[in-house]
């Protein structure tokens, strides 16, 4: 069982799920404010800022929550700018792969950090910068460092792979190219911890070194675990104060995951069980829409009382909604044969799965909930139907 499903189990037994109307995710806020107050721990300890990257967890009902513990949030687009400016406040930090002029612009009303992605675009976007400052707006900009250091294993996921379009190499940066900067982001982990941020400081240092001196701050981006059982906060905080001694600077940090692991789970309902050479249960969500990882990465969720093929009585393929036939959640066994109408809850569904649904097929995305474990109500926030779906074609 992953750290965050183990995590779930314990949160998901503490909430009444037999009435939820299905699908729907549901955040449990009491494991939301445990995970904030180790972040927050982190940052005390360390000196370091713990911003929100809304790529992982964007449920912006929770924000009010949020806010009391992180300094702002971090965008990879002028939507994800907006949804940090108008509905979390705080520091506003936008980075992409590449900004067109308009989107730039609308970025630069929104955002006090903006990072570029190559020196060419900072050169060739620069007039958008200098505008927006003189109109008032006090932006500080970075440099997207690439270390050509590899921690992940899962290639979809590993922002160092070879030949990633992910950040600057260092034989294409000079000193002139980032005279003027305020910073400097690297980005090279995903769900991993402070020994693998140790060995990549090495290598951006060793490569990025001479460029540090004369910036206000450094981004150590997300992929961050911290918030996992088991992950070595005192190390964390040792290589952190550690690089703030040796350079001077304000470090950022900007997890996703590990503000929302373990704190939420995807409930779904039995629709149909037929036999085609194996029993088949088809359930009211999908991986395709809702869970794509699933099928992406690929990730086999946890489901509470489910395990894997045969080691119980009764095993089933567990299929999605839609029409794509690839629509397969996986191969799971149970305690009793599955019956139309029974609920099957998924585990750790809170970070990448919300912000990665879609309404392809039509098919209705999840409705999203809170649960207060202290009034033990479950408060649906969000429904979704035709309009949604309608909206987004023309």
């Amino acid at each position: 069982m992953s750290a965050g499903a183990a995590l779930g189990a314990d949160v998901a037994a503490r909430m009444d799920l037999t009435t939820v109307e299905t699908p729907c995710h549901v955040t449990d806020l009491g494991a939301l404010r445990a995970n904030l107050t180790l972040l927050r721990q982190v940052q005390d300890q360390a000196g370091c800022t713990i911003i929100l990257a809304l790529k992982g967890f964007a449920q912006w009902s929770t924000f009010p929550l949020v806010r009391q513990y992180l300094a702002g949030t971090t965008a990879s687009s002028v939507a994800e700018a907006r949804l940090g400016r108008e509905e979390f406040g705080g520091e506003v930090h936008a980075y992409a792969p590449a900004w067109t002029e308009d989107d730039l612009r609308e970025v630069c009303a929104l955002a006090d950090h903006v990072v570029f992605n190559s020196p060419g675009q900072l050169h060739r976007l620069r007039p958008v910068i200098d505008e927006a400052r003189a109109a008032g707006r006090a932006i500080e900009i970075g440099l997207r460092c690439n270390p050509e250091h590899r921690e992940v294993e899962t290639a979809l996921y590993d922002p160092a792979a070879p030949c990633s379009r992910l950040g600057t190499v260092r034989a294409n940066v000079t000193a002139a190219d980032v005279a003027d900067l305020d910073g400097l982001h690297f980005h090279t982990l995903c769900e991993l911890g402070p020994d693998a941020l140790e060995r990549t400081l090495a290598a951006f240092e060793a490569k990025f070194g001479d460029l540090i001196p004369g910036r206000k701050w450094v981004n150590f981006g997300g992929g961050h675990h911290i918030t996992r059982p088991g992950y070595d906060i005192d190390h964390l905080v040792r290589v952190i104060k550690a690089f703030r001694a040796r350079w001077g600077v304000k470090v950022y940090m900007e997890p996703g995951e590990a503000v929302a692991l373990g704190t939420g789970v995807l409930v779904a309902s039995v629709l149909d069980v037929f036999e085609n050479g194996v029993p088949i249960a088809i359930l009211d969500t999908s991986a395709t829409a809702h869970m794509p990882d699933v099928l992406e990465m690929p990730y086999r969720p946890m489901i509470i009382g489910g395990d894997m093929p045969g080691a119980k009585a009764h095993t089933y393929r567990l299929g999605g909604l839609t029409c794509l036939a690839g629509d397969v959640i996986g191969d799971y066994s149970f305690d009793r044969p599955l019956e139309i109408g029974d609920r099957l809850v998924f585990l750790d569904m809170t970070h990448y799965t919300m912000v990665k649904n879609t309404t392809f097929n039509g098919v209705r995305l999840p409705s999203i909930a809170t649960h207060d474990p202290e009034t033990q109500r479950i408060t649906v926030s969000r429904r979704f139907g035709y309009r949604d779906y309608r909206d987004r074609l023309s």
